[in-house]
Order: C-alpha cells, then structure tokens, then sequence
C-alpha cells in the first residue's frame, strides 16, 4: 500500500469521525456568511510535489476572509522588504479578538499582521504604490498561489462593506495615529475585496503547500515568495494566526496555521505539506470548530507537531554536531 492511500485512509477517517459534530454556528455578523450550509466540512491535503488527498466538500468555494492575511504579508515583505512593514505593523500576539479597536500602546502599531487592524494597514500600503490596481495585484497573488482563476464574490464584498463599522473604525483610528495615509475608504474597500475572494478546500490546501515548498508552487514550479519571506509569515502565522486561541493551538497542534471567520482553516507543514479545510461552524474564537479537532487529530496521527519527539530535526544543524 503506497504512502498516499495510507494519507487518504487517514484523511477520510477524520473527516468521518467529525462531520457529524454540530458545535459552534456559522457567523452571522456578515449577512452573507449566514447563508452558509452549516454542515459544509471539506479536508485537502497537497504535498510539496502536487499530490492531493481529499475527503467531503473540497470543491465547494467559500470567501478566503482572514486567511488571506498571511499571503498579502508575504506580497508587501516582497514588495517593500521587512524592515519596512515593520514599521507599519508590530510581530506581537495581541491576546484579544481579532477585530479589537486598539493598537500596541507602546508603539502605536497594530500588533501583528493577522488581525484586522494589522492586515489592514499592510494593504494600506500596497494601495500607496499601486492605488486602484491593488485589488487587481491581489487576485493575481491568489491565482499564483492555488493555480486557479480566483475572483471576488461581489454579494459578499458588498455585504461586508454595509457591515464594516469596526473595520472602518480601526482604519481612521490608524489615521488618527500619523501612519496610516488617506484614502481611508478605498483601503478599506481593498481590504474588504481580498477578504472577498472565493477559493475551496483543495485550492487553499494548494496555496497552503506553496508555502511549504519554500514559496515554489509546487505543480507550476513557479517562485512566487523568496524563502526569506515564507521564513517570515510562517513564523508570524504560528505566534499569531489563531488570534486569542493562538496559544492553546502551538500546544495542541503545533503548526503555523490561519483561520477564517467563514470556516475555512490552512496549515503548513513546512517542506511535507500543506492543509485546507473548511466547515462553517465556528467556536467563540472564530474558528472551525471542525477544522481544529480534524487538524489536531491528523497532527497526532502523523507527528505534525513542531515540536514533536520523533523529529530528528535540522539536518543543517547535525552536520555540526557529532
């Protein structure tokens, strides 16, 4: 039996012991999230050379919402270099919901790049150097990223614009600081519009394993982030990408890993594989509550963790030491 059907054994496995699991509820505070079938629950796996295992509904497309922080991160690091998002945005864990109307006291930034306010201000700058093609540059990224046409869901982008009063308020509260320039309103509707990008479970487990295949898309070939930058938003996903749950997940499961508020849920295994999962049914974090216990579980049954005991760990580093 070839390594791959084992995958796929276990994958489906998983997605059978959780999809029955009623816990949580799909988000209501953006009407079209509401309309979402509550019982969707779909797993991808992709390996870093484009093989794929699939259990449920991976085909289905859903908004990408904050899961497409860490991809536009890596696209302002690529485009301005850290020391210059840096200034934009902090590296911290917050330790508070991900739309909190606050900043870092101490510096005046948003904490990290994996909240609202964070995320925000990066595409903040994207639109100073590109203005009205921002969006357009995004899409491209995300087409890039999965190898598949990626669009915006206009129902949503407007449902989120009539609904977007905390995101409007961190915005000019940014502005109200010194380092978040006008025009508020058409950085907000970038924002809002790369939230709005449609993708499925098989495309974001693809995105996913670009990542961790050092930025190299793995069936094109195609480099579409320096090593450097995945270094970088891998590192941040890790300490932040599960907004106030982020602790009791680097414990649990032990991966970098990013979450949306319309279900969907990517982690990387950094040069083996990367996971899209997505089923709407959220816990009080704004996380799946499906995608976590599936992701803990194939974390356990494969060793995933970071920190797990069976690594052997940097090859690099035992050349060193004999």
């Amino acid at each position: 039996m070839s390594e791959l059907t084992l995958l796929q054994g276990l994958v489906d496995s998983v997605h059978e012991k959780h999809k029955e699991n009623q816990e949580g509820a799909v988000a209501t505070y953006i009407p079209a999230l509401a309309e979402a079938d509550p019982d969707a629950f779909g797993i991808a796996i992709t390996t870093i050379d484009n093989k794929t295992v699939t259990a449920g509904d991976v085909d289905s497309a859903f908004s990408i919402q904050s899961v497409s922080k860490p991809f536009v991160y890596g696209l302002a690091l690529e485009e301005f270099g850290i020391e210059a998002v840096g200034r934009h945005v902090g590296s911290e864990p917050s330790g508070e919901s991900f739309n909190s109307i606050e900043l870092n006291p101490d510096t005046g930034l948003p904490f990290n790049p994996m909240i609202n306010a964070g995320a925000i201000s990066v595409v903040g700058m994207l639109y100073d150097a590109l203005a009205d093609k921002t969006g357009d540059r995004i899409l491209r990224l995300f087409s890039e990223l999965s190898g598949s046409d990626i669009r915006i869901d206009e129902s949503i982008f407007e449902s989120e614009m009539t609904t977007a009063a905390r995101n409007r308020a961190l915005a000019y509260l940014m502005q109200s600081t010194g380092f978040f320039n006008a025009p508020v309103e058409e950085k907000l509707a970038s924002y809002v519009s790369q939230c709005s990008a449609m993708v499925t479970a098989r495309e974001l487990s693809i995105m996913a394993a670009t990542l961790a295949n050092i930025g190299t898309h793995p069936s094109s070939g195609n480099a579409v982030y320096s090593p450097l930058t995945v270094r970088q938003v891998l590192s941040m996903m890790f300490t932040c990408g599960m907004y106030d749950y982020a602790g009791r997940w680097a414990l649990d499961v032990g991966l970098p890993a990013k979450s949306g508020v319309s279900g969907c849920l990517m982690a990387v295994v950094n040069r083996q594989i990367g996971i899209g999962i997505w089923s709407p049914r959220l816990d009080g974090y704004g996380n799946s509550v499906r995608a976590i216990a599936a992701c803990r579980d194939l974390t356990e049954e494969l060793g995933l963790h970071a920190f797990e005991f069976s690594n052997r760990g940097s090859s690099i580093l035992s050349m060193y030491i004999k």
